[in-house]
């Protein structure tokens, strides 16, 4: 038996992201993956059996990696505004910088290919900003509403921002990056 290369799994991913970008979800296949990734389909099924393990492996890698980079340098002990800025800067640049991962896993989450398990799952995997954000109402630096709305507003800003980057071909200086977070944190201070 042939043992399973981990660059080949990589270009599988890379060559799904990108055409999830183009065509999304429903329009790839098993066969424009492989062809994307240079290998041949028989290939292709030693690493996945189909397009929906294709799917799954690649949401929770592409999750994991954003859980990660979104908290790093977060100290919980750190003022909410420093925490929360330095989340949402965090989001912003990770969103950019990975786009296609980025647009993927918002086509996932809105697909039947992930069930409420896993979503469930994903959800504990952004409680420190959940915890930061229930602090900041306790404390009454922003506004007491449910959680649900306060990450909506702030991942749409923040996915809208990463598509005028990305799309119009827009430069994020620091100028503008700074505007935006107050724009952002008007919204949801108390």
């Amino acid at each position: 038996m042939k043992l399973r290369d981990e660059n080949k799994t990589d270009q599988i991913f890379k060559a799904t992201l990108k055409l999830v970008k183009e065509n999304g979800l429903s329009g790839i296949t098993m066969q424009s993956v492989a062809k994307e990734a240079k290998i041949a389909t028989g290939t292709l099924y030693i690493y996945f059996k189909n397009k929906e393990s294709i799917i799954t492996s690649l949401f929770d890698h592409c999750v994991k990696n954003s859980a990660t980079i979104f908290f790093q340098h977060y100290d919980v002990s750190a003022p909410f505004k420093v925490g929360f800025h330095t989340i949402w800067s965090n989001i912003v640049q990770h969103r950019i910088s990975r786009f296609e991962e980025s647009i993927f896993i918002e086509q996932c989450f809105h697909s039947p290919y992930i069930d409420e398990e896993t979503k469930t799952t994903l959800k504990k995997m952004f409680e420190p900003l959940l915890e930061l954000l229930n602090r900041g109402k306790e404390q009454h630096i922003i506004k007491n509403i449910d959680s649900f709305w306060l990450t909506s507003f702030m991942i749409g800003t923040i996915n809208e921002i990463a598509k005028r980057v990305t799309y119009f071909n827009k430069r994020l200086t620091k100028e503008v990056l700074d505007l935006n977070f107050q724009m952002c944190w008007d919204g949801i201070k108390a």
